[in-house]
């Protein structure tokens, strides 16, 4: 979450600098989402008539507070159902010591390059600062630390020469195989036709391949020795490791690295559950048919409705929403926001609501664990200097050992600090997941004695540890979705959902949104992407339209859409 934060949220940096005005700019919908909602034409309006009409979303995470929020603008009323808390996997869990200090359990760093997301964090007044990523100024130092020996580092060039080897083969290949400059340099360009000739063919080249496919298959990384693979797997790129993501598709890590998402990420420091939270109870400037003063919030007397427990189409026409405590209610739209096996182990949902060929895609949804372990300190330690090295007592640090991940969060002088002490994704996730929060607590503490022999890191620890495990979640059983080679199609098919003019009768009205539907999955910014595209969808369904000046998603989609592969 970002995002929701994606699978490179545990990643070394070994990417290429960022560019000046990089946006998240497709590639594969080159749709500029920032624009559309920030023109004083706003993003459309529907007949006088419609106003008022309500539309059930399920889920209260960045994807459907941003879809409430914009439907509300244009004059629909939005009825949210929520089975957990407003945020989804936003959540900042205030440590029990000092509430206002939190642990960022999902969402922690965004790239600037989000841009879509950054006008919703900006129109809330969030401050972000930069994030501490590994080899970067706001991490102060670094330890890489692989098969017990341990580099300090403050930037690539203080790492050993196998390092900085991995780094070059890795942007080189990059370049052979995807031009990426000259993707990266279409997208900050916004120029959608340059972006999808580069793109649609690389679509075709690497769907059925995976990650690992292509680090042991195009030069010059090919060239590289077994080692240098391993040691790219362990610390990678951007922000950490990327072995947990070698069995995944290839194009979902071209993807990313063309957004720019694993570069000048920011954290929010009040916490990312703030930005739905705030949506929830933003007043907009600018509303149709509700009264100036109305938020989410004042429509929903304060608080959402409970869960989803049915989904059904009646006599007529209408969808019925039955929420988990027996009440039903009967909508003419309908936006699902939630984890996509949801639809078919977490509620009892229509069959004929939706075709066989998107039942297939939403069951055929792969998922990647995480977890994390957090612990408070008393103040950032981290900052003391070792009279006998000159160096910081401890650091950022990436392992081979099962923390894999630890980050040192410094929130001021007057506030205690956070150290996330574990980030780690599939296998490594899995390997805790029976443990309790003090079990994976201690363990990490273990590990980091072992790279830290003279730092006492259990002298400064207040409170009590806090983790998660969202594959352990009943509302999530998973981090976000990590796309397996031939998995395109299924994502075509879920992403193009809200275009449903050719759709029968009985398959209208209902839309899919957030970070499954996501091309990005895990990053807000791609959750919010989809958001807007089934407000669109929503808006043409009401009997609504953009402006001339403004046209949305769904006025371009046939021009500039996914492209679509046979079979």
């Amino acid at each position: 979450m970002d995002a929701t934060s994606h699978h490179v949220d545990n990643k070394a940096r070994f990417s290429q600098p960022s560019q000046p005005h990089r946006a998240a700019f497709g590639p594969d919908f080159p749709f500029g989402f920032d624009q559309w909602i920030s023109d004083p034409s706003g993003t459309g309006a529907i007949p006088v008539e419609r106003h008022g009409s309500e539309v059930a979303i399920i889920g209260a995470g960045i994807s459907g507070m941003v879809a409430a929020y914009e439907l509300m603008k244009i004059g629909l009323r939005p009825v949210i159902y929520e089975a957990g808390r407003i945020g989804g996997r936003l959540r900042s869990e205030p440590f029990s010591a000092s509430p206002n200090v939190v642990a960022e359990l999902g969402g922690m760093r965004f790239p600037v390059s989000g841009t879509a997301l950054f006008h919703y964090i900006d129109l809330c007044d969030l401050e972000t600062v930069p994030f501490p990523n590994p080899l970067t100024e706001a991490a102060g130092s670094t330890v890489v630390e692989l098969g017990g020996e341990a580099h300090y580092a403050q930037t690539l060039q203080d790492l050993p020469p196998l390092f900085q080897e991995v780094a070059q083969a890795w942007n080189d290949s990059l370049e052979n195989a995807a031009n990426l400059s000259k993707l990266q340099t279409a997208m900050a360009n916004r120029d959608a036709a340059a972006v999808k000739q580069i793109w649609d063919p690389l679509v075709a080249a690497w769907d059925d391949r995976t990650f690992y496919d292509f680090v042991a298959t195009v030069k010059p990384f090919a060239d590289l020795s077994f080692r240098h693979r391993e040691v790219f797997g362990q610390v990678g790129f951007g922000t950490g490791g990327w072995d947990s993501d070698f069995p995944n598709s290839m194009l979902e890590i071209l993807r990313v690295v063309a957004a720019g998402f694993d570069d000048d990420q920011r954290l929010i420091i009040e916490g990312a559950e703030q930005l739905p939270r705030r949506l929830w109870q933003h007043e907009p400037d600018r509303l149709a048919h509700w009264p100036d003063g109305t938020s989410i919030a004042s429509l929903h007397a304060g608080a959402p409705r409970p869960g989803v427990a049915k989904i059904a189409r009646v006599d007529d026409g209408k969808i019925a929403i039955s929420d988990r405590w027996g009440e039903t209610a009967n909508f003419e739209a309908v936006l699902v926001t939630t984890q996509s096996w949801l639809l078919t182990t977490g509620m009892d949902v229509e069959e004929d609501l939706f075709s066989q060929d998107v039942w297939m895609a939403l069951d055929r949804t792969s998922y990647m664990q995480s977890s994390k372990t957090f612990v408070m300190v008393d103040r950032p330690f981290w900052n003391d200097i070792d009279p006998e090295t000159g160096q910081n007592v401890m650091s950022m640090t990436l392992t081979d050992r099962n923390t894999r991940g630890t980050y040192l969060i410094d929130n001021g002088p007057d506030k205690p600090a956070v150290i996330l002490l574990s980030y780690a994704w599939a296998s490594d996730a899995m390997k805790v997941l029976t443990m309790d929060a003090g079990q994976r607590a201690e363990l990490s503490i273990e590990t980091l004695e072992r790279i830290y022999p003279k730092v006492n890191i259990r002298s400064h620890i207040v409170g009590e540890p806090i983790s998660v495990s969202w594959e352990a979640d009943p509302h999530f059983l998973g981090a976000f979705k990590g796309a397996l080679p031939g998995h395109y199609r299924y994502n075509r098919r879920m992403h193009s959902h809200f275009m449903q003019s050719e759709f029968p009768d009985k398959q209208r009205g209902i839309f899919l949104a957030g970070d499954d539907v996501s091309w990005t999955p895990g990053w807000a910014e791609g959750a919010v992407h989809t958001s807007l595209n089934a407000v669109w969808g929503l808006m043409n369904h009401f009997g609504g339209s953009t402006s001339p000046t403004n046209p949305g998603p769904g006025d371009v989609y046939e021009t500039i859409g996914p492209i679509h592969l046979g079979g």
